[in-house]
């Protein structure tokens, strides 16, 4: 059975101090009567629970020991049921699947009629007491005016136990916090102060759009502005919101005495109701004149008739005045239902620019961002290279899931402070990973996909047709099919139009002879793999 060492390391101390404790003063006051024995409901357990501590290190050996019960305690005994608890979730589970029959048989040594035993999940509280209070605080870090002249560093250094090293990023500057934009006594939405051009991530999915953007917010206030209206359109999570208030932060540090207001599409809409129900919808409309640059997120939800004709004739106004406008949304202008074709025809004059899906280096860059974040709160936290590769390799779908496994596994650290492992960090994201788990492809559906994709009709796939544009995207298919199901070559060869098993060995070659040196056909395969999936 393999140990999780590196959490036994972390709780030596905490379980020297429950020994020492319970040693001091095995016998307090409010104890709990267990056949002529006591055990304290403090929770270290008192005397008993050293006992059975000392039978389980004796049972099961130093190492697993103090990778498993080390941070053990026992908090009561009654009606022939042992509570004990654990501080992290990971443990629990790992005893429960693993031990508790030993731990029963060791419990039953020591208190009398005890017939079963349940490990729990130790509150927050009990953990703190043994806490240093030197720790350093969980609070969000401290803003500071924004760097745009240095560029986010993301280096590989590892330390000797194979985790990033502790300075191995760079922790960009935050802009000082502001919890909105406003044009006088007008606010707008919140802005993150997380969300910079130094935060952002840059990748090929999201070049375009990243220099679009910075574009945009340096030319603020001259006479030729950047692309404008930019619309930048992408699915949830891959940092549409993230270049809208960058942007905005980088327009009030270069020009700290322009007008900037940015907005939620559902913020302009209770605004804009506010304003008819004061019957003051001109001064609403005028508000919108004095601004330098205004950045409307999340453009689908922009609902109701009034609305949306309201908004028509500001963005006409904003355009003719030759003020800069920005917009994101999870669709691009085509495909927005609601938008009148005069409004279509005016945010697409501009740049219309998409994010992509992050290719397997940008989520590397995003688990490391969020780690070096989290190192503002607390230095000494680190994740190992090979728990960085399973958050990229597992969380495919956008950097919010990213997000949330390295904020979980931060949470889990702050407990047992030791390095999370593979196993840990699978127990923390299990519940994100679920979701990811492929199911069972068909080679029809294989058929679908690549036929939507290319481009290229399923009766050409299965034709005897030679050229290149079909040929390619059979290829392509056979080798998805040999990756993905179950099928024989021979299978596969009949199933693309009764093609000798050799044919489709040929283009499994292929393939994999075109990705040694092809990083955009790997991305594609990976984009193509993530809609069978789905």
């Amino acid at each position: 059975m393999q140990t999780i060492e590196s959490i036994g390391t972390a709780l030596k101390e905490s379980g020297r101090k429950n020994d020492k404790a319970t040693a001091a003063a095995p016998q307090r006051a409010g104890t709990l009567p267990v056949s002529g024995r006591q055990i304290a409901t403090s929770t270290s357990g008192g005397e008993v629970g050293n006992k059975v501590r000392t039978m389980l290190r004796k049972r099961l050996g130093e190492e697993v020991y103090t990778s498993f019960f080390n941070a053990i305690e026992f908090d009561s005994f009654e009606g022939g049921i042992v509570v004990a608890s654990v501080p992290v979730k990971f443990l629990r589970n790992w005893i429960r699947t693993h031990y508790v029959a030993v731990l029963l048989e060791c419990c039953q040594a020591e208190f009398k009629g005890a017939e079963q035993v349940e490990v729990h999940l130790r509150q927050p509280r009990a953990v703190c007491r043994d806490a240093d209070t030197s720790a350093p605080v969980d609070r969000p870090p401290q803003p500071h005016a924004a760097d745009t002249s240095r560029p986010v560093q993301s280096q590989q250094a590892s330390d000797s136990t194979g985790g990033l090293a502790r300075a191995s990023l760079s922790v960009p500057n935050l802009p000082k916090p502001a919890p909105t934009t406003r044009i006088g006594d007008f606010e707008g939405s919140p802005l993150d102060p997380r969300y910079t051009f130094d935060t952002f991530v840059v990748g090929s999915s999201n070049r375009v759009a990243h220099a679009a953007a910075t574009r945009v917010a340096e030319s603020v206030g001259y006479d030729s502005p950047g692309f404008n209206p930019l619309f930048i359109h992408a699915p949830v999570g891959l940092g549409k919101s993230h270049l809208l208030h960058a942007t905005a932060w980088e327009v009030t540090r270069r020009r700290p005495d322009a007008k900037v207001l940015y907005m939620t599409a559902d913020g302009f809409r209770y605004r804009f109701v506010e304003a008819l129900r004061g019957d003051d919808p001109l001064a609403f409309k005028e508000k919108f004149r004095k601004v330098d640059i205004l950045l409307i997120d999340d453009l689908e939800f922009m609902h109701g008739a009034q609305t949306e004709t309201e908004f028509d004739h500001i963005v006409n106004a904003l355009l003719d005045g030759g003020r800069q406008l920005v917009v994101a949304s999870s669709r691009p202008p085509a495909q927005i239902e609601r938008l009148n074709e005069r409004m279509r025809s005016r945010l697409t004059r501009g740049l219309v620019t998409e994010l992509g899906s992050f290719d397997y280096e940008q989520r590397i860059n995003v688990v490391e961002m969020r780690i070096a974040e989290k190192r503002v709160m607390d230095a000494t936290f680190t994740l190992k290279r090979d728990v960085v590769e399973l958050l990229a390799e597992r969380l495919t779908d956008n950097g919010r899931e990213l997000e949330g496994a390295v904020i979980r596994l931060f949470a889990n650290w702050q407990y047992v402070k030791a390095p999370i492992t593979v196993e840990v960090a699978e127990t923390v994201i299990r519940d994100l990973v679920q979701g990811l788990e492929p199911r069972r492809i068909k080679i029809e559906d294989i058929l679908r996909i690549i036929s939507r994709h290319f481009g290229v009709s399923k009766s050409d796939l299965l034709s005897q047709r030679r050229h290149r544009s079909v040929v390619w995207p059979r290829q392509i298919g056979m080798y998805l099919a040999k990756q993905m199901t179950a099928r024989s070559l021979p299978e596969i060869g009949r199933r693309f139009g009764n093609r000798d098993h050799t044919t489709v060995l040929h283009a499994i070659r292929k393939i994999d002879g075109e990705l040694k040196g092809n990083p955009r056909l790997r991305d594609e395969l990976e984009e193509l793999k993530k809609q069978l999936n789905h």
